[in-house]
């Protein structure tokens, strides 16, 4: 009995060694222990042996001594003017020399400080351990630390990054609105049957006309080189290149040459989408993207001018070896083996490129204070592009999800292969970068899914359920500090999706470190009271709505609880959960009465009224962003997503309706009476807001 509880022992001490929780805060409130074949599990998912008592104990020794064995660490990423240490192994009693190479050239000593940490003898020799304090003065950036002891060198990188992102601060001048949209889901009457960049400049065009300063719309990465296709846009292939899906073939500059035969069938194939754009039945990604690509294969082989072949090497040469090889696996995974078809899908990102830059620069133009606001995915699927070129700094036998939650009582598995925390950072945090600075470059913001995964993920065992997983941490302060640095080189700000369990000082972090969070009205409460508009966070993207979640119009109606009860998700029954629904629907509707938004006897039956009071209110709250969701501004009330669904629930494939459930395009919103209404009305109350407040740094006479 005692070894089993001794094994148990050196179980949770090897486990918490490498960052996987042995315990958690439950949902309930209650606290879990960990399954001991969960540990095991993810530990084997993590190279570390636990297999055996002795496994376990070489597995430690391993943890202690694997820094010694560096001249350098893998990689340091430290905060802009602090006081940071760098720890160098050398063998003890030797010289060693340190200094830092920034990304311009300029060389800065770097000064030994004190350590008193005794020698240890690794792998036979007696083995040192010296600080160096590392300049104060050095820039944000990437940079090259070097050591030389003997003849011995080292470098490894040394990334420099905000102490607060910066773009941030420029939010605090007025408080502003914008769109949340699903863009597959807004056609046009030129789409070919799934929203497109065009129509996302069209868009925001839109909307800048009612005073909103953003579009937030869903992740565009990558999905399959060919059909079929993954419909969420949730799992990628890859969350570094974009979707060719999303091109308008027309807006491309070689269409204008295509030889009189070619352009007929382009335009052929565009024709045959015009009365898809109107309908409301279910999105066909795989009838669009077929027909895209014939087009689009047609347009690759025009010849391109002098100037346009110069602009598209550039493009490669920026990209790198990164792209090279997502061409090479998308022409592998099509079955085209052939040298153009690898062509072929690097031309597809470069025009994706220029079609991004095009509608980023029309919202801006057309009066937009950010623009485009991009989604990160949490993770890719593991058979796609990522999981082919990124295989050493991905985990494999695990997949990330999230633990039970009320919404999601039985938990969820989003089948994504987790980054490695070690092996990632051992890299440099190289993919990472990457991924974040092709997001950046046609960005006014991005909004990070689950960022509570740069601190912790969930993994789960391949074969277990998701309520039998565990949280693996992760260096928030690289992660966080990366993203921060790649977000301020770009001018943009960051939307951290801070929903779900977390532990309580993540928040604040992230506020310090000038990450903006995010509400949802229905998620936010006192006690069992719902919040304050007053108590809502500043420094935060607040939304009545979230693409999880239906429509207002059909949370309203508790359309999210009869769902989840036909797919059976739920954990007790119905009739309770509708119960629970309307007590909280109506503590809601009671605040808004109180606030003189909603008349006494005003109710759900008036619900248009009701969801603009619902947009009042979070009007009245301090946050810095309010986000105004599509689907709420012409009376949607299908469910674009149900969390913890695959093939059960036709997710991420509903086109925009309106409350009859008539198609709504692009060209009908500046008309639309529910769409300009409750724009004028979250226009007109920021607007009252902003005179009824003192300004930044004034006080209220």
């Amino acid at each position: 009995m005692g070894t089993m509880a001794d094994a148990e022992e050196l179980l949770r001490e090897l486990a918490e060694r490498h960052g996987v929780a042995t315990s958690f805060w439950g949902w309930g409130g209650a606290r879990q222990e960990v399954r001991p074949a969960t540990l095991r599990s993810v530990l084997a998912a993590l190279g570390v042996a636990a297999d055996t008592p002795e496994a376990m104990r070489e597995a430690l020794a391993e943890a202690d001594l694997a820094p010694w064995r560096r001249l350098l660490p893998a990689v340091t990423v430290i905060r802009e003017g602090a006081d940071a240490t760098v720890l160098v192994h050398v063998p003890h009693g030797s010289p060693v020399t340190v200094w830092v190479v920034a990304e311009d050239g300029t060389e800065y000593p770097a000064r030994q400080v004190e350590n008193w940490d005794g020698p240890r003898t690794v792998d036979g020799v007696l083995t040192g351990r010296a600080a160096f304090l590392l300049p104060a003065d050095l820039p944000l950036g990437w940079h090259t630390l070097h050591a030389r002891t003997g003849d011995q060198t080292a470098e490894a990188p040394l990334v420099v990054t905000p102490d607060a992102l910066g773009t941030t601060a420029q939010l605090e001048d007025r408080r502003r609105w914008g769109l949340m949209a699903q863009l597959y889901s807004v056609r046009s009457g030129r789409s070919w049957g799934v929203g497109d960049f065009a129509d996302l400049a069209d868009l925001a065009a839109v909307g800048a006309a009612e005073g909103a300063d953003f579009v937030l719309v869903n992740p565009l990465h990558a999905g399959e080189p060919a059909p079929p296709l993954e419909d969420s846009p949730y799992l990628p292939t890859t969350r570094r290149f974009v979707n060719p899906l999303y091109l308008r073939v027309e807006d491309i500059d070689e269409f204008a040459y295509l030889s009189t035969t070619d352009r007929s069938r382009a335009e052929e194939l565009a024709r045959g989408f015009a009365g898809v754009n109107s309908s409301a039945a279910l999105l066909d990604r795989d009838a669009s993207y077929a027909a895209k690509l014939e087009a689009l294969e047609l347009v690759w082989r025009i010849e391109r001018s002098p100037a346009r072949d110069r602009a598209y090497a550039r493009f490669r040469e920026q990209a790198g070896q990164g792209l090279e090889d997502f061409a090479r696996w998308c022409a592998l995974a099509a079955g085209r083996e052939a040298d153009d078809a690898v062509d072929f899908y690097r031309w597809l990102q470069w025009v994706c490129d220029e079609q991004l830059e095009s509608a980023q620069r029309s919202a801006l133009e057309a009066g937009m204070q950010i623009g485009l606001i991009h989604d990160l995915a949490v993770g890719v699927r593991p058979d796609g592009a990522d999981g082919w070129s990124l295989s050493d700094v991905l985990a494999r036998g695990v997949t990330v999800g999230a633990p039970p939650d009320m919404f999601n009582q039985q938990g969820q598995n989003w089948s994504q292969p987790p980054w490695h925390p070690r092996r990632l950072a051992e890299s440099g945090y190289a993919a990472y970068r990457d991924m974040l600075r092709t997001i950046f470059r046609h960005a006014g913001g991005i909004r990070v899914d689950h960022i509570l995964g740069l601190f912790r993920l969930w993994w789960i065992p391949e074969g277990a359920s998701p309520g039998d997983g565990t949280y693996v941490h992760y260096n928030h302060e690289a992660l966080v500090g990366i993203l921060a640095l790649e977000a301020q080189r770009a001018g943009a700000v960051v939307i951290g999706e801070d929903l779900g369990v977390f532990e309580p000082w993540v928040r604040d972090y992230l506020a310090e470190r000038g990450i903006l969070g995010t509400s949802i009205l229905w998620f936010e409460h006192d006690g069992d009271r719902p919040l304050a508009p007053e108590a809502y966070r500043q420094a935060c993207l607040t939304s009545v709505n979230t693409h999880d979640l239906p429509p207002t119009a059909g949370y309203l109606a508790g359309d999210h609880v009869r769902l989840r009860e036909s797919l059976g998700l739920l954990e007790r029954p119905v009739t309770e959960e509708l119960a629970a629904a309307q007590t909280e629907i109506d503590g809601v509707l009671g605040l808004l009465r109180e606030r003189g938004l909603l008349p006494q006897g005003a109710g759900l039956a008036d619900e248009q009224r009701v969801i603009e009071a619902l947009y009042e209110l979070i009007a009245l709250t301090p946050s810095c962003l309010l986000g105004v969701a599509l689907v709420d501004a012409v009376g949607e009330r299908r469910t674009q997503n149900q969390p913890g669904t695959y093939r059960e629930h036709p997710n991420w494939r509903v086109p925009l309706t309106d409350t009859t459930g008539a198609a709504v395009l692009i060209e009908d919103l500046p008309d639309h009476g529910r769409f300009t209404s409750l724009a004028r009305v979250v226009r007109h109350a920021l607007e009252n807001h902003a005179r009824e407040r003192p300004a930044p740094g004034t006080e209220a006479e």
